[in-house]
């Protein structure tokens, strides 16, 4: 379950999780996910790896990444999860106290999302971020698991949110490198559609609603099955 971050209504869907057209049945995702070999599934980062984010009527109160788990467990009901994800993280901390306890859980797939809170100093230094978020691709990646990743939506509302925008870019286009420079399968959702909808954000207007959420896990499993796809299909064509 996610912590909410307010007791404030967000606005209504026009959807339901059920009736929403950019997701995809528990089911669906469970059939794209059959034939995964993941077996051990790690998640280190910020409040998006937590999974912070205030319910949405006709939504299940479920993070992102739990429903990914979910969507392993069908095929690997023993499926091993760890989520390090805590809210405010910065990179420098993730490194300091999240990434030895994922190597030592040794996970096959592992998620990493964090560098925004490096933003909210009074001075960003941009050189340490991709530093330290090099050091949690590279050491992820080291072990041989598969390793995913994201960039932020440009969904910022108000002018303190506006302000950070250019340094969130910045840090989308670090990800974009290191998920190229390491494998990582990328899901880039920074002119993704989701971004447009007025009940994306929580009270907060910063974290995603269970609405964002469901889309999130909807977009990650089908990022897995296309690595998935990918690996298969060299021998497929001997």
């Amino acid at each position: 379950m996610t912590n909410s971050m307010s007791d404030t209504a967000v606005p209504a869907s026009r959807w339901t999780e059920a009736t929403d057209p950019m997701c995809l049945p528990a089911g669906v995702q469970a059939a794209l996910l059959a034939d995964a070999l993941w077996t051990r599934y790690a998640v280190m980062g910020d409040s998006i790896a937590e999974g912070i984010g205030d319910p949405s009527p006709g939504y299940a109160t479920a993070p992102w990444a739990d429903r990914v788990a979910g969507a392993l467990r069908a095929t690997h009901p023993d499926l091993a999860y760890l989520n390090t994800g805590r809210m405010g993280a910065t990179s420098g901390q993730v490194v300091e106290t999240q990434l030895s306890a994922v190597l030592e859980f040794a996970p096959d797939l592992v998620h990493i999302t964090c560098g925004s809170n490096d933003l909210w100093s009074g001075r960003p230094d941009l050189r340490r971020t991709a530093g330290n978020l090099e050091s949690l691709f590279a050491s992820a990646r080291a072990t041989g698991a598969t390793v995913t990743t994201l960039t932020l939506a440009d969904a910022f509302v108000g002018d303190d949110m506006l302000a950070l925008r250019d340094g969130v870019m910045a840090v989308n286009d670090l990800v974009r490198t290191l998920a190229a420079d390491y494998d990582a399968v990328l899901l880039d959702l920074w002119e993704h559609p989701l971004r447009l909808r007025p009940e994306l954000l929580s009270a907060d207007r910063i974290h995603f609603t269970m609405t964002g959420h469901a889309v999130l896990a909807t977009e990650m499993v089908r990022a897995l099955h296309a690595r998935m796809s990918r690996a298969v299909g060299p021998l497929r064509e001997q």
